[in-house]
């Protein structure tokens, strides 16, 4: 029986590309509070972190049979960062938009209330024609307030289809708010 604490990191990432979940186990356990504790310094919030964190050991056992690493820390370290810039990412994209559209829809509503309910209306519509999935996906982000990692787990999915189905909500939001706003606005500034 081999005694995994003892085996430097790459016996260890060679005994993983022969799919040896013990050696994938003794990686996790060597370097998971570490990562964590780099992802949670950047980016303050728990389950993001564990997000960024889980998403490379994912990979790692995912792509275990052709990874080519001098060296493992630091390469977690560099995957690590790579996930949390790119939460950092969706959460900013995402609360830009909505950052955006909050100043935009706050004017339109103290200069033109019908104008204010035409523009929710549009956005509700949106939302409604989003795929089913997407949708629920989507309010439960929004409207419930819940995390990816809450949303993958209460639908039994992964945290990457939750971003991916969020990503094109969005990005159907924006196309059809963003041309509704031009209309809107133009007509707003020209009455």
């Amino acid at each position: 029986m081999q005694h995994y604490p003892t085996h430097t990191d790459t016996e260890l990432l060679r005994m993983l590309s022969q799919h040896d979940e013990l050696a994938f186990a003794e990686i996790y356990n060597r370097y998971w509070k570490l990562l964590y504790s780099s992802a949670h310094n950047i980016l303050q919030v728990k389950d993001a972190a564990q997000d960024a964190v889980q998403e490379v050991f994912i990979s790692l056992w995912r792509r275990r049979a052709d990874i080519q690493v001098d060296a493992l820390q630091p390469y977690l370290h560099q995957a690590v960062r790579f996930q949390v810039f790119k939460a950092i990412r969706a959460e900013k994209t995402d609360q830009q938009f909505f950052n955006r559209l909050a100043l935009i829809t706050q004017d339109i509503l103290f200069e033109d209330p019908m104008l204010f309910k035409e523009l929710d209306t549009l956005y509700q519509q949106l939302v409604q024609d989003l795929p089913p999935d997407e949708q629920e996906i989507f309010r439960l982000h929004r409207d419930s307030g819940l995390t990816y990692k809450q949303i993958a787990e209460q639908k039994n999915i992964s945290i990457k289809t939750v971003e991916k189905k969020m990503s094109r909500s969005l990005r159907e939001l924006r196309f059809g708010l963003d041309d509704a706003l031009v209309v809107l606005i133009t007509i707003h500034l020209l009455s």
